[in-house]
Parts: structure tokens; C-alpha cells; sequence
């Protein structure tokens, strides 16, 4: 079933090849009604010139020259630390303003710049170092401005900023590149996400394009509309015909605030304890949510087959293919599969209007709370980690676990319900992000996947010069045996890929990951998987809090739907369940809500379906209550009602509500809703009862 967002633009039938599609990403121009819910008369001054500044300035075309190939920009850039042309105090730049003649020295030294068409002179160049921006070097090149909240900083080429926080960035000057894409002059402003359960982002400035404007008049013009007079002279006197300038505003979301309403989540976006001692604490930056981190921490580490990798896929979905470019990532667990996925979904966005995503991994998912398989359009850029871009896909099937090896067959018959509902007559490329179950039963779905899609590459990631699995080259395809294929077929699926022939032969990339800690989970808080599981539920559930600012409401507050017992089916799809015990397990959980083909028939009672089926679900719910008297389910849930109204089936999995969210429930006294401590494991049964769907074992495969 197909969920159409309310954000998303209309498309057209039109082809979206690469060499016609011309991406726009630019700033939307102000309407003059809004100004009156401007927040104070500094914002409405600014949406004003902003305003008349669209008007004038055309439309600036995604990525005007060619992007460049994907390099690691620690390998090459010297780590020299910038002169220090200024005086500190308490940790801030102090500008020496003594007398007036000193202000006009630094004046006429700005004029001779400007008649000097642009040249530096040696004492400019001489500050202008490539390398990480930390410490001193960021008071150089920064200027904040308490009144407006916000801070400009001037970076060269090959210059980085890593940090830990959250803010909004805005290139007003030349161009820059987060995760692989590239924001320029004039776009919108983007989001950044980098808590401390992920690896740190980087801000790296890139190469300008060649024109022929005058760098130091336009940058002042720019910087007139954000800073100070003073701070506008020191920053420009940084200012080259390879400077990037950006603004960094701090953000606050419904998603930041209320993951923040919880006590263990309230340093999320700090720096983790091992990054502490490496923290840059007394910068302009750290007021606005940005804490720089010096250059003893990495960010992300490309190794050389990471970025061959990553142009050779680049460059075969720009050149003239014929279909679309399939590509499959694959690896085993904690080699950087997901990071590897954001950074080519990144950079594809800065050539086509939009990347198909495929999504297979149960327990580490995207878009999604874990335990779905979908497929999603991705039309803007992925800054930050999945719980940071929730979001409803064009397509989802709940399999209601974050492992796939209790039920094989229902996880490839799922996965080929998705690749059916895609149009046959997309030309946008594909990623299709697969499990880290690279042994045994979990190697041959990887061979099945393979031959169910028609792939066309497949990048296969490792560390310590080996693959962790055998190298799944197209040779190696043609002797291997799959859960569901076997050879000599080409393919399991020969209705799915009518108009979506198979080539014969794909493109096998070896990548081998050499970021510290490879191939181990994190220890540290929020970075084992299971806790960014419930990061990336409890981000979903955000969606219940109000878009305007305000103090968080627990879901406790907020008023469900209600739901009649015969309205909609009940179904468990982990697990076997006594009819009798079926309301007992679904009470105060989280359920998806789908679409079955048939209609629901009732006799008056509760509809309890016998196994999970396989159908379309168009989000999550938490079943708040149930009414036996009344017959009705209490169901809240960030669905729209329009869609709600499809909804004949409440699937419930074996993905469970964070613990956070019951045991903060403020305004009770005594014992709270659904927490007991009366309960022992020791009891029979106590326990959850796995069920097997027969797994064949890989010797008797060869007798069928």
C-alpha cells in the first residue's frame, strides 16, 4: 500500500535520468505574512532582507560543477596550527579597540585588499593553513552574535570542523560538504545531528567554482546582514577567493526535546566521556549546541577502497546505464554498512533529485523503528543518524522482530511483497541495505537477495583484509545455494523482473573498513545496538508532541483514538499466543497498524487472527487500553486520521516499548500504570516463548 507524505512534492512521469534531472535545493523565499509571527523585530529585519535578497539573486542549480572524486582529506592536509593574530581573553577573541586610530588602520589594511583585486597579502595567507579547526584557530575564524543567536565562520579549503551537538547550517558563501554531500551558496538550511552515539560529523570546506566576483566586496555584503561592524572587519580580513562561509544557528525540535524530558538521554548530544579531555569547551560555538572536538578524534575515516568505492558507484549511476543502478551493501556486523549507506545516498543527491532506498535490515534499521522491511524515497540529505530522519516510507511491511531467523521464508516473501510495489518504470538508483548475518542460514539469504534483485553492484565491506564471508562475486554466484534458489537459476523471481531483466554479471567491490574499533560494538552509553534501537522508537513517538515550543507532554496525557473490537483484527506475529492471553500481551504496547486485502467480518466480538500476515503497514501505534465492557482498543498513534481510516489490522511484535517511557510517567502517586515488580522468570512459562519455522540445515540441502 502506498503512504503518501504530506511533505513530499508532487512528482511528475517524467524520466529522472541523470544527465536531465537539475536539483534544486534553494532557500523558499519569506511571504511579508509571516513576519507577523516572527519571534522579534531582529527576525522580522532579517526575513525582510532576506526576502529582497531572493528576489534578486536567480536560482542557484544543484552542484554548478562537476563534484570532485571522494577523497579522505586527512591523508593529504598538513596539521599546522594557524598563527594567533590576536590577544585571548577568557577564552573569547579580543579586539584591540584602543583608540581610533588603530580602527582606521585596520580599515585602510581592508581597502588596500579591495584595490588590491583580491590578492592577499603574505600576512592573510600566512593564517590560512588546510587541517582541523580547533582551539585558537576557531576564535580567529569565528564571530557570534548574542543578539540574533547565531555565529559565522569563515573556513578555507580542505579546512574541517568536528563536533559533537546539534545546529542548523546555512553556506551564505561558497561551499561546503557534510557526509558526502555539498551545500553551497544560496540553499536551504540543513539540520546536523552528531550525538555521542554515533561518530562525530565533520564540516569540510571544498573547493569554490571559478567566477569572476570579487570575494571580499561579496562576502561583505553577506556578512552585513549577520554581524557587528567589528566582527564583519575581522572576518574578512580571512576572507579568500577559496573561503567558505557558513552560518550556524543552534536547533531545537520536537524529537531534541523530548528525547531530552528523559534523565539518561539529557547528554545525547554531548561528548562521551572518552571525548571529553578532547573537547573544545571555551569557543564562540559551544552557547549555540556545537562542541568543536580536536583533531586526536576521528571523524569519518575513509580508507582508499572506501572512496574507490564510493566513485566507482558515483560514476556508473551518472554514465549511460541501461535501467537503473541496483546497488547492494553488504558486510558483517559493526564494519560501517550504514555510515558507508548515508555517505553514497549523500553524494548521489548532489547529481538526481532522489535515491530509492530498499531497506533489509531488521535490527538496524533507517527510517523506521527496528523490525521493519521497507522501501522509502530519499529526497533530501541523511545528517545525522537513523533516529535523527524518521519517516513514513512509500512502502512497509511490519515483521515485528529485529531478527529474521525464526521465519526465513516469510522474510524473503516479504521482501519481494516491497520490490513488487515499486514501478518498474523508475529510473532513480537504488541501496539496498542488507543484515550483518553474514554465517551460515544468514550467507544464503544474501545469496537469495542477489538473485531475487536485479543487482548491479554489490559493494561488499570488510576489515583486516579479509571479508568475513566468501567474496560474493558473480563467479562465486554461480555454484552457491540460497534459502529459496539454487544454481544454474538467475533469478527466483521471474514475475518481478520482467521489465527489470537481471544483468548476467555485476560489479563486485571489495571495501575494507580502518576506523578504530571496527568489527566491535560500542561500550560506550547510547552506542550498543539495542539502545539505538529505542533511540530510533522513541524519535517515532515524537511525532505525538506538538511542532510548537512548549514544555513535553507523556503519552499518558495525550487523548487516543478509540477503536472498536470489530473494526480491526488483532494478530501476533513473533509468537504463538493462547486466544485467552491475547489482550493480556497486547496491553500498554506498541502495535503496526496495516492494511489487510480482505475485509474484517465480526459477529459482535474481537477479531484474533492465527499468524502474522504479510501485509502493507502504514505505521506504529502504542495500545494504550483496552475496554472489555465497551469493546473498545485506545490507540495513540502520529498517523493521520485519513489513513488511520484504511487500517483493519493491529499487528503486535516482539519490538517493545522503551522502559524509559513506563517508568516516567509524572503526576501519579503511588504504583504507576502498566510497572509491576511483582513478577518472577523463575515461574514456567514466564519467559517468551520462541518459535522455529523448521530450518533446513545447510547439508540437507543438497537432498532436496
Amino acid at each position: 500500500m502506498k503512504v503518501n507524505k504530506t511533505t513530499q512534492a508532487k512528482g511528475s512521469a517524467k524520466s529522472q535520468k541523470w544527465k536531465d534531472v537539475r536539483a534544486k535545493r534553494c532557500r523558499p523565499p519569506v511571504r511579508s505574512s509571516e513576519l507577523d509571527s516572527a519571534p522579534a523585530p531582529v527576525m522580522a529585519r532579517m526575513i525582510k532582507e532576506h526576502q529582497a535578497a531572493a528576489k534578486k539573486k536567480p536560482t542557484v542549480k544543484r552542484l554548478q560543477i562537476k563534484a570532485k572524486p571522494v577523497t579522505d582529506p586527512k591523508k593529504n592536509t598538513p596539521q599546522s596550527r594557524p598563527k594567533k593574530p590576536y590577544s585571548q581573553a577568557n577564552g573569547s577573541a579580543a579586539l584591540r579597540m584602543d583608540n581610533e586610530s588603530e580602527d582606521s588602520q585596520e580599515w585602510k589594511a581592508y581597502s588596500q585588499s579591495i584595490h588590491g583585486n583580491g590578492v592577499e597579502t603574505s600576512a592573510d595567507a600566512e593564517d590560512v593553513r588546510p587541517g582541523r579547526l580547533e582551539g585558537e584557530a576557531l576564535h580567529y575564524c569565528t564571530e557570534r552574535d548574542d543578539q540574533q543567536n547565531h555565529a559565522v565562520l569563515v573556513m578555507h579549503k580542505d579546512q574541517t570542523l568536528c563536533f559533537r551537538g546539534k545546529c542548523s547550517l546555512t553556506c551564505l558563501y561558497g561551499r561546503v560538504e557534510v557526509m558526502g554531500f555539498t551545500i553551497e551558496e544560496g540553499q536551504q538550511s540543513y539540520p546536523l545531528f552528531s550525538p555521542a552515539s554515533h561518530c562525530p560529523l565533520t564540516i569540510r570546506a571544498v573547493e569554490t567554482p571559478a567566477n569572476t566576483r570579487d570575494h571580499k566586496s561579496a562576502a561583505s555584503h553577506i556578512l552585513r546582514k549577520y554581524l557587528s561592524s567589528a566582527s564583519q572587519k575581522k572576518l574578512l580580513k580571512r576572507v579568500t577567493s577559496n573561503s567558505s562561509v557558513i552560518l550556524l544557528e543552534p536547533m531545537e525540535t520536537p524529537l531534541t526535546r523530548f528525547l531530552s524530558s528523559f534523565a539518561e538521554l539529557s547528554e545525547l548530544f554531548s561528548p562521551p566521556m572518552s571525548e571529553l579531555v578532547s573537547a573544545v569547551l571555551d569557543t564562540p560555538l559551544n552557547g549555540l549546541g556545537v562542541i568543536p572536538l580536536v583533531r586526536a578524534i576521528d571523524g569519518l575515516k575513509m580508507s582508499k577502497s572506501y572512496s574507490d568505492a564510493l566513485n566507482t558507484v558515483v560514476s556508473a549511476c551518472r554514465g549511460d546505464m541501461d535501467g537503473c543502478a541496483v546497488i547492494l551493501v553488504c558486510g558483517t556486523k559493526n564494519v560501517g554498512k550504514s555510515t558507508f549507506i548515508r555517505t553514497l545516498v549523500n553524494t548521489l543527491l548532489n547529481h538526481t533529485t532522489c535515491v530509492d532506498y530498499l531497506e533489509c535490515d531488521l535490527g538496524q534499521t533507517e527510517f523506521t523503528p527496528a523490525g521493519c522491511l521497507s522501501l522509502s524515497v530519499v529526497r533530501e540529505p541523511l545528517l545525522g543518524p537513523p533516529f535523527t530522519h524518521q519517516c513514513t516510507p512509500e512502502h512497509m511491511i511490519y515483521y515485528g522482530q529485529s531478527s529474521c531467523e525464526s521465519d526465513l521464508d516469510r522474510y524473503l516473501e516479504s521482501l519481494k511483497s516491497l520490490w513488487r510495489r515499486r514501478s518498474p518504470s523508475r529510473e532513480t538508483p537504488v541501496v539496498i541495505n542488507t543484515m550483518g548475518w553474514v554465517k551460515g542460514f544468514g550467507f544464503q539469504l544474501l545469496v537469495d537477495m542477489i538473485r531475487l534483485f536485479p543487482v548491479s553492484h554489490v559493494v561488499q565491506l570488510g576489515h583486516g583484509g579479509v571479508t568475513q564471508c566468501p567474496a560474493l562475486t558473480p563467479e562465486f554466484l554461480r555454484t552457491a545455494h540460497g534459502c529459496q534458489t539454487h544454481p544454474p537459476a538467475q533469478t527466483a523471481l521471474d514475475e518481478l523482473t520482467e521489465s527489470h531483466t537481471p544483468p548476467r554479471s555485476y560489479a563486485h567491490l571489495i571495501v575494507q573498513s580502518e576506523f578504530q574499533g571496527v568489527a566491535r560494538q560500542g561500550t560506550a552509553k547510547h552506542q550498543r545496538s539495542n539502545e539505538q534501537r529505542e533511540l530510533s522508537l522513541l524519535a517515532y513517538l515524537s511525532q505525538l508532541q506538538s511542532p510548537d515550543p512548549g514544555p513535553v507532554r507523556p503519552l499518558h496525557t495525550l487523548t487516543p483514538y478509540q477503536v472498536p473490537h470489530s473494526a480491526v483484527a488483532l494478530g501476533v506475529s513473533h509468537c504463538e499466543v493462547m486466544p485467552s492471553h491475547m489482550f493480556y500481551a497486547a496491553n500498554a504496547a506498541l502495535v503496526g497498524l496495516c492494511c489487510l486485502g480482505e475485509k474484517i467480518t465480526s459477529r459482535g466480538g474481537p477479531v484474533l487472527l492465527t499468524q502474522g500476515p504479510i501485509c502493507p503497514c502504514v505505521g506504529f501505534g502504542v495500545l494504550r487500553g483496552i475496554d472489555m465492557a465497551r469493546g473498545l482498543y485506545f490507540l495513540l498513534t502520529p498517523v493521520d486520521p485519513s489513513i488511520l481510516r484504511k487500517v483493519n489490522c493491529l499487528l503486535l511484535g516482539a519490538v517493545s516499548l522503551p522502559s524509559c517511557i513506563l517508568s516516567t510517567q509524572p503526576g501519579f502517586e503511588g504504583e504507576m500504570p502498566y510497572v509491576t515488580s511483582d513478577y518472577s522468570f523463575d515461574l514456567t512459562g514466564a519467559g517468551k516463548l520462541r518459535v522455529f519455522k523448521g530450518l533446513t540445515r545447510p547439508s540437507q540441502i543438497a537432498m532436496q
